[in-house]
């Protein structure tokens, strides 16, 4: 009988084996600068035998269909545009959507072929000249120990380190992990971490979602000059858009929770489509299964949803819609502790941790007839941190022995709208310009119980307030050749409670010296806000309330960055 069974799952194997699984590879390609759709772009599979391919059509749109599942190479091709290849993982169940952007060459003459691999220090952001790369979803999490969190990766760059294993905090070139910015879909986020402390930029497990980001950018100094208010590092992040012609779903448990999702077309006609993902913490399933971890009742508990829309209008132009948020939660008991446990709280004391954020937005991207764009995005974010703690104290014969302690409670509102315009006037000549506007609501208050173990708390800070970060940028990028650019730019960021105001001038020159290899330089002025809720500080002074905080300058750096980048090439089959 088991020789039977043995000899029907071979035949079965077989098969299958036999079968070659397919899936389809699509997306768009459209010119780098003026955002407007390439069509003729001929579209090839690398190494496939016989050669799969296609080309766009007046959309800039491709679909190569029957392709088999596995790592692939793509190239893009067209003349008077400079080749590009990505690198994409197909998987049996789903298909694989790209968006490409193609730069045009800055002199035009005879076409001049070059095989390259996938060039990391060709970033979204055509005005970043140095310490820049593009990371893609795969990579965040195909890097060792990176969790799918494009922090864990960063880490593992040159200049970047981490704080230690139990939270993604990442160290720039020596810079505090305050100085990190964040930005999602061109919205300026909080800290997207679950259990992430009031001001700091990283946590223990990531709310970004790699099932749902796009291709981004991440610069470690010397930033191009749309990026403000930040002196360390910037995380780019783009999501990617929902499939627009057929239903796709994900179900799927690791590290960061369970896991499902969906994505599909709104309205095929109008070529929208939504994309929606939500994880719950993998510990806490296996908590409510009174499964033991040896930590007691220290099990962190989360969960976090992840939604994007994308409308395209043949007239008003391309809307979306999306949203990001978590909520965590964690109890560091130290007076269920078992003999032999490190629940990593404080000692003597159960401590309660909850920490919720989120940020949701619209964007609007409308594209003129003469080689240029505006983009608009509107949108809300928001951190609340609340602190419990209570002291164990044997003198007192209650329950547990738990007195009241300590309470701590920060929240702050972020209201933000940008417009940036963006105009090429020639395949040398690119100039962008735009005006950020954020709007702060904070409150940061603790109090103690003086008397311990009698409820009487007494406030100890209350600091709330409303204040505005008003930003403009102007920046210029002229190809002399191709091998030579400069990109020039100067941005401007005035805090409206204190009048602090900070022009940072920014410059970038690149030279590509082979074909293989290319010098680049880059410098500027960078500042940055404290804490929001840092400003609003008070103290009694002689009897008199004074916020002491208040005319807190920004803090202010100077990078200037010098690089040789090596391109990887290989020769042509």
């Amino acid at each position: 009988m088991k020789k039977g069974y043995l000899i029907l799952f071979l035949i079965l194997s077989q098969l299958f084996r036999s079968q070659t699984i397919t899936q389809t590879i699509r997306g768009v390609v459209v010119d780098k600068q003026s955002q407007t759709p390439l069509p003729g772009v001929i579209v090839m599979i690398m190494n496939t035998e016989p050669l799969l391919g296609s080309s766009t059509d007046e959309n800039g749109e491709f679909k190569i269909s029957n392709v088999p599942v596995g790592r692939w190479q793509l190239k893009f091709k067209i003349i008077n545009y400079k080749e590009k290849y990505i690198t994409t993982i197909l998987n049996s169940g789903k298909e694989s959507i790209h968006n490409v952007e193609l730069e045009e060459n800055a002199v035009q003459g005879e076409e001049v072929t070059v095989i390259a691999e996938q060039d990391k220090t060709k970033n979204n952001n055509k005005m970043s000249t140095v310490s820049s790369r593009v990371f893609s979803a795969e990579e965040a999490a195909r890097y060792a120990g990176s969790r799918n969190d494009p922090a864990r990766m960063a880490a593992n760059f040159a200049g970047v380190s981490g704080a230690n294993d139990s939270r993604n905090d990442i160290i720039i070139r020596g810079n505090s992990p305050m100085g990190v910015l964040w930005r999602l879909n061109g919205l300026d986020i909080p800290n997207p971490n679950h259990f992430g402390n009031a001001g700091s930029t990283g946590g223990p497990v990531s709310i970004l979602n790699n099932n749902t980001l796009d291709n981004s950018d991440f610069m470690t100094g010397a930033f191009a000059a749309d990026y403000g208010n930040a002196t360390a590092g910037v995380f780019d992040l783009r999501m990617r858009k929902g499939n627009n012609e057929k239903f796709e779903f994900l179900t799927q448990i690791g590290f960061n929770g369970f896991e499902v999702g969906a994505e599909g077309p709104l309205n095929k006609k109008k070529n929208a489509s939504f994309l929606i993902d939500y994880r719950y913490s993998t510990l806490s399933v296996f908590k409510a299964l009174n499964i033991d971890f040896g930590t007691g009742d220290a099990i962190p508990q989360y969960q976090d949803l992840t939604f994007k829309t994308d409308v395209s209008t043949q007239k008003a132009g391309k809307f979306s819609f999306w949203g990001i948020g978590g909520l965590s939660y964690i109890a560091l008991l130290e007076s269920n502790k078992k003999a032999g446990q490190d629940l990593y709280g404080y000692s003597s004391r159960d401590t309660y941790f909850r920490s919720n954020v989120g940020a949701s937005g619209i964007s609007h991207t409308y594209l003129f007839k003469n080689n240029s764009y505006i983009k608009t995005n509107a949108g809300i974010s928001g951190s609340y941190n609340y602190i419990i703690a209570d002291r164990i104290d044997t003198s007192f014969k209650t329950p547990k022995n738990l007195k009241p302690e300590y309470r701590q409670e920060t929240k702050t509102i972020h209201y933000t709208l940008n417009s940036t315009y963006n105009k090429k006037f020639s395949s040398k000549d690119f100039v962008n310009t735009g005006v950020y506007a954020d709007f702060f609501n904070t409150l940061f208050i603790d109090s103690s119980d003086v008397t311990f173990g009698y409820n009487t708390f007494v406030t100890l800070r209350n600091y709330k307030g409303n204040s505005a970060l008003i930003r403009g940028f102007l920046q210029w990028q002229h190809k002399f050749t191709d091998n030579f650019l400069v990109n020039a730019g100067v941005s401007n960021q005035y805090f409206l409670l204190n009048q602090s105001n900070a022009v940072e001038p920014r410059l970038g020159l690149k030279y590509s010296l082979t074909g293989k290899q290319s010098l680049s330089l880059g410098g500027g002025l960078h500042s940055q806000l404290q804490p929001v809720y840092v400003y609003f500080a008070s103290e009694t002074i002689n009897g008199v309330r004074k916020e002491t905080n208040k005319n807190l300058d920004f803090t202010r750096a100077a990078h200037a960055v010098i690089a040789m980048i090596t391109a990887l090439h290989r020769t042509s089959d």
